[in-house]
């Protein structure tokens, strides 16, 4: 029973490891859907932009075959 402190010690890194992420999902579900919402509007604006400077460009952003 050499290693059985070693044992010990990743049993209770991984009890905390497997704490710290069940912590991080604290929000209820309208929250986490309003967070998805918001974070989709972003993107959506950027790809937005993004088309955007490619036609100002002259680029139509589809690939030719």
């Amino acid at each position: 029973m050499t290693r059985g402190n070693q044992r010990e010690k990743a049993r209770a890194k991984n009890l905390k490891q497997a704490a710290e992420t069940k912590q991080k999902n604290n929000m209820s579900g309208s929250e986490y859907q309003r967070a998805k919402e918001d974070s989709a509007a972003i993107m959506r604006e950027k790809q937005r932009l993004a088309d955007e400077r490619r036609a100002a460009a002259g680029e139509t952003g589809k690939k030719k075959k």
